[in-house]
């Protein structure tokens, strides 16, 4: 198969290209397009053909649920059985955008979507591209990350090439995401609803939307069908080996220079992911770098994650050394999430 490649304007998609791309999703064709947080893979959400070849194309397993996206919150009409009031306040506030629903699954979504569970989730992207596709398309859209399975999300459209370039039918190029992370998953089949992945919405402000908002715990053991994208334990992950050290103490940042510091004296290639303040101590060593930005950016940090994780892995290191944030509050939450996440080992707290 040959991938097309459709490049188009970030805010004015070209009209041509977005109607080709829906007329292949209307065939039952996969079709990677960018929303504001990372890459999606495309399939039309109803059509069970098109939903198991995106499976078997990303490697990944049935039990990993799939979001699906719509145009408007009218559209999920269809797709649930109930849309709370919770759900509408939430939508006021954050769609278009990189918030995702979970609500209870109407019949007419196939089970395959949604890993055999009787709930769905579902966003409205903020996206152009993303937005003009879903109005040409006219059908709902089941689209994880536009990547093999487990490894790090694509947030240009070359990741999506070096991952799945001659596997699937189209991607369209509209250049680099904005948010970099993730959408949040917000569980209204709970109660009190429940963060099951944070992301760009940060937890403080869908609490004040609705105050009563939980966050499932970090390291929260998933088994069976995963009731989100994103729960398990290793994922989003270079395919080099990662050490992340977490713990937020003099001790433990003096770990990492140390073990950087032997590694090179030992002859291993060395690369570090960090922000720009914690890979000073490290900048007079051979290592490779993958500056992140300022600490007191997260919206950048965020946005360069993914793209730096795969640079690094294409270093032919032996080795990368992560550091982990100083905080867990706003964005940082899902940044630290995802460094645990494609981590092979953790060391602090």
């Amino acid at each position: 198969m040959v991938t097309e490649i459709l490049i188009v304007d970030p805010v004015e998609p070209d009209r041509t290209a977005i109607a080709r791309a829906a007329a292949c999703l209307r065939r039952g064709g996969l079709v990677a397009f960018p929303t504001e947080t990372v890459y999606g893979l495309g399939a039309h959400a109803l059509d069970r053909t098109a939903v198991a070849r995106l499976f078997e194309v990303k490697g990944r397993p049935p039990n990993d649920p799939l979001i699906v996206h719509v145009a408007a919150l009218e559209e999920a009409a269809a797709l649930v059985t109930r849309v709370p009031d919770a759900a509408r306040d939430l939508a006021a506030r954050f769609w278009p955008g990189p918030l995702t629903l979970v609500f209870p699954r109407a019949e007419a979504v196939p089970t395959d979507v949604t890993a055999g569970l009787d709930t769905v989730a579902i966003r409205v992207p903020a996206h152009p591209v993303a937005h003009a596709l879903l109005v040409a398309a006219r059908l709902p859209i089941a689209a994880p990350s536009a990547n093999l399975f487990s490894r790090p999300s694509p947030t240009r459209a070359i990741h999506v090439v070096d991952d799945l370039g001659g596997r699937i039918d189209m991607v369209l190029d509209a250049g680099p995401t904005s948010v970099g992370v993730e959408s949040t998953v917000l569980d209204l089949t709970q109660d009190p609803p429940v963060v099951l992945r944070p992301g760009a919405v940060t937890v403080e402000a869908l609490r004040g939307v609705v105050p009563s908002v939980r966050v499932r715990p970090p390291g929260a053991a998933a088994s069976g069908a995963m009731a989100s994208p994103g729960l398990l334990d290793r994922h989003y992950a270079p395919r080099t080996p990662m050490t992340l050290y977490d713990g937020r103490s003099a001790s433990t940042r003096a770990a990492l220079v140390e073990a950087i510091a032997e590694a090179v004296a030992a002859g291993r290639r060395v690369g570090l992911l960090a922000t720009s303040e914690h890979a000073l101590p490290v900048r007079h060593l051979p290592v490779v770098i993958a500056d992140l930005g300022s600490e007191r950016d997260p919206g950048q940090v965020a946005s360069r994650l993914y793209a730096a994780l795969r640079e690094l892995d294409a270093a032919q290191l032996d080795l990368i050394v992560a550091q982990g944030p100083e905080t867990d509050e706003g964005l940082w939450r899902a940044v630290h999430d995802r460094l645990r996440r494609a981590a092979t080992r953790v060391v602090g707290s």
